[in-house]
């Protein structure tokens, strides 16, 4: 049976909540236990650098995160689970990765636009605060994915277009340097909660709403105190759907004690009472892991020695992996032969190609990429995967104008530069 390698990273720039543990920490545990599979997972503190400036706070929230997915029962004997920092060779591999990647494909990820959608409604420069480090985001989440050859990657839907990206940049490098990387696909849970806040809203640092994961008891029972409900008076029958704390009562309990509590909301519960059951049914699931979290948390170097144990599994694959690359690129001793050219392969190399890829709004969509991953061309949705490849069949039957409206060229692209494309395309198919 052919094994299915996944790979899960978390940034440490906050301490874990209950919507982490719902959404995150308890569904990775379970499938680090599934048969058939191979586990990666890692503390992404490169990205951390991104977003946060303290370093104080990315060191505490690297000790609290790897704490909790081991107070959890991740088991560090059964997956590989390090420190992304502590492989040198995922910046190596980003830097390869950036030379075949284009701008245009850059240009179009979410975290910069949002960025640049901030500063015009603020009436600022595009780029007004950018770092480098926020525009190269995407490679370095390529090169965590490829490095270790993983075919999936538990993502959410806001993330789809990063696996995406990573494919890109995958397919662009094995164009030009053979067959090196696999590429990844996006696994959507869509049966993973999310979890409200105490507010109502997605429970999120962002917000100031979470409900830390482990929380003392005291704690835990006077932020669920907190959780904002409606003015009904107990008596009133009160609504199950849309009530923050039924949800999260739901995501700890039985399928029987959520049925119980929405026969209790249909009878008029009083939100006190409410509160206190949401209490002790957290409780009860958190309070072992509780025992085991403190119990680590107060011996970091043992947390540092898994981690640096799981560094050194990883790079058992990190470093033959990276001389092979280092070889495919030309990096190489002076001291061995140089291959004959093949000027045959490099023509091939030359060619475009066209990508197929759903997005997170459910359309399909299709681009045309230079061999050097430059944009060329980015279609519009189409609500299936067939109308797609209609239109990438009339565009090199008829040229660009036969999708007037449906595609644009890429950021500094001009009509006639796609339309070489498809001539090379064509000659190259005879």
């Amino acid at each position: 049976m052919s094994t299915t390698r996944f790979l899960t990273g978390i940034t440490t720039t906050g301490t874990p909540h209950l919507g982490n543990y719902v959404g995150a920490i308890r569904p990775t545990v379970a499938a680090s236990q599934r048969a058939g599979t191979e586990n990666f997972y890692f503390l992404a503190d490169y990205h951390a650098l991104i977003k946060c400036e303290d370093p104080l706070r990315i060191q505490r929230s690297t000790l609290e995160i790897a704490a909790s997915w081991l107070a959890a029962g991740l088991d560090p004997e059964h997956v590989t689970f390090y420190r992304q920092s502590d492989i040198p060779e995922i910046p190596e591999l980003t830097w390869l990765l950036t030379c075949v990647t284009g701008k245009g494909l850059l240009n179009r990820a979410h975290a910069y636009k949002a960025a640049q959608d901030k500063n015009a409604a603020a009436g600022r420069e595009q780029d007004d605060g950018v770092t480098a480090g926020l525009f190269m985001y995407p490679v370095l989440m390529g090169a965590d994915i490829l490095m270790f050859k993983a075919h999936k990657v538990p993502v959410g839907r806001d993330q789809i277009q990063h696996i995406e990206m990573a494919r890109d940049m995958a397919a662009s490098f094995n164009h030009l340097y053979g067959e090196h990387f696999v590429l990844p696909e996006a696994a959507v849970d869509e049966h993973v909660a999310t979890l409200p806040g105490l507010d109502g809203r997605k429970m999120s640092k962002s917000y100031d709403n979470t409900i830390p994961l482990f929380s003392s008891r005291e704690q835990l029972k006077k932020l669920i105190g907190g959780i904002l409900t409606d003015s009904r008076a107990p008596g009133e029958p009160k609504e199950a759907e849309g009530s923050a704390l039924f949800q999260i009562y739901q995501a700890f309990a039985t399928a029987d004690e959520t049925e119980a509590l929405r026969k209790a909301y249909a009878e008029g519960i009083a939100w006190g009472d409410a509160k206190q059951l949401l209490f002790e049914r957290v409780d009860g699931v958190i309070a072992p892991l509780r025992a085991r979290y403190e119990e680590l948390i107060h011996h970091p170097a043992r947390i540092e020695q898994t981690l640096l144990a799981g560094a050194e599994r990883a790079r058992a694959l990190a470093q033959p992996f990276i001389r092979e690359l280092r070889t495919a690129v030309g990096l190489r001793s002076l001291a061995q032969a140089a291959a004959p050219a093949q000027p045959a392969k490099a023509a091939k190399a030359a060619l475009p190609a066209f990508k197929q890829y759903r997005e997170a709004d459910g359309k399909f969509y299709f681009k045309l990429v230079a061999a050097d991953g430059r944009l060329l061309l980015q279609s519009l949705g189409f609500e299936a995967p067939k109308d797609a490849g209609q239109a990438i069949a009339r565009l090199q039957r008829e040229g660009l104008a036969a999708l007037a409206g449906q595609a644009e060229p890429g950021d500094g692209v001009a009509p006639q530069d796609v339309a070489a494309a498809l001539a090379a395309l064509k000659d190259a198919a005879g």
